[in-house]
């Protein structure tokens, strides 16, 4: 897995710091609180549920991305 330590639990700010590449993973599903207060304190798990996204399917998404060179 191309994106290993990324939990659900994680901050959408921590996911940012510990992996950028994962980024436009957030994007593409409609999630476009990287620059939102929220996600200083949110989990990426109450992001999706605020978004509507299956949390099972976004981390399937997250770590099967490819990750950067």
């Amino acid at each position: 897995m191309a994106h290993e330590g990324i939990t659900k639990d994680m901050t959408i700010a921590e996911i940012m710091m510990k992996d950028p590449d994962v980024v436009p993973v957030l994007l593409s599903t409609g999630m476009h609180c990287i620059g939102c207060p929220a996600s200083q304190g949110e989990s990426l798990e109450e992001a999706a549920m605020v978004h509507g996204i299956d949390i099972d399917d976004l981390m399937e998404a997250i770590h099967n991305a490819p990750a950067a060179q």
